[in-house]
């Protein structure tokens, strides 16, 4: 069995290589904590099994949700980075782990045949999508929502004090969102948001009655 201490210490080290090398396109110095990922994972939709998390980095949010109880063949994880793709690939060789952006999600998940077994309850994102230019912010945000269910989630945690999709995006993609949590513990802090479809309010019919004369 690995030791999860080594494991956890090579992921550091291997996220502040990548951190030296890029500052503006790895946004933290240091890998989620354990908090912020069971932050994350309370925020998913009940009884979820089947997630799709955008920007793996090294892991540490990937290990939390294994540790949860999603299976390996029900995770599918994308990574963009080379260097991080191939540490997930030595931690976790059993997932669906693919070296991708995320703006190809949707194409990703049904040409690898993983929505073959139904769309995902969730995606669980750590991409710096606060940064990104708005068409790709809502490229991926959509590619994201049509890997899931109907009242599927898309949960995304951020370094800045509001939410990271702009509010044209979600009026785009007719979504709300919703601030769940915020930690401390994490460097820097961090703001977990849940992003949903908007959901219409059915209006019941009124039965037709007889008008008083």
């Amino acid at each position: 069995m690995r030791d999860s201490t080594v494991d956890d210490r090579l992921a550091r080290w291997a996220f502040f290589r990548q951190w030296l090398k890029n500052p503006l396109g790895v946004a933290a110095v240091s890998p989620s904590s354990p908090q912020l990922a069971r932050q994350m994972i309370a925020a998913l939709p009940p009884k979820s099994s089947r997630l799709i998390e955008l920007g793996g980095g090294t892991g540490a949010i990937t290990e939390q949700l294994l540790r949860h109880g999603i299976a390996p063949a029900d995770l599918m994880v994308l990574e963009l980075n080379e260097a991080m793709h191939l540490t997930l690939r030595q931690r976790f060789p059993d997932i669906h782990l693919h070296l991708a952006n995320a703006a190809d999600v949707q194409r990703i998940a049904r040409e690898s045949g993983f929505l073959d077994g139904g769309p995902a309850d969730a995606v669980v994102s750590g991409l710096g999508l606060l940064s990104m230019p708005r068409p790709l912010q809502r490229d991926i945000v959509s590619e994201a929502f049509a890997c899931l269910r109907p009242d599927g989630r898309f949960v995304q945690f951020t370094y800045g004090p509001a939410s990271p999709v702009a509010r044209e995006v979600l009026d785009d993609l007719k979504l709300t969102s919703r601030r769940v949590s915020f930690t401390w513990w994490n460097v820097p802090p961090a703001t977990v948001y849940v992003y949903e479809r908007q959901r219409s309010t059915a209006v019941q019919a009124q039965p037709m009655g007889r008008r008083a004369g």
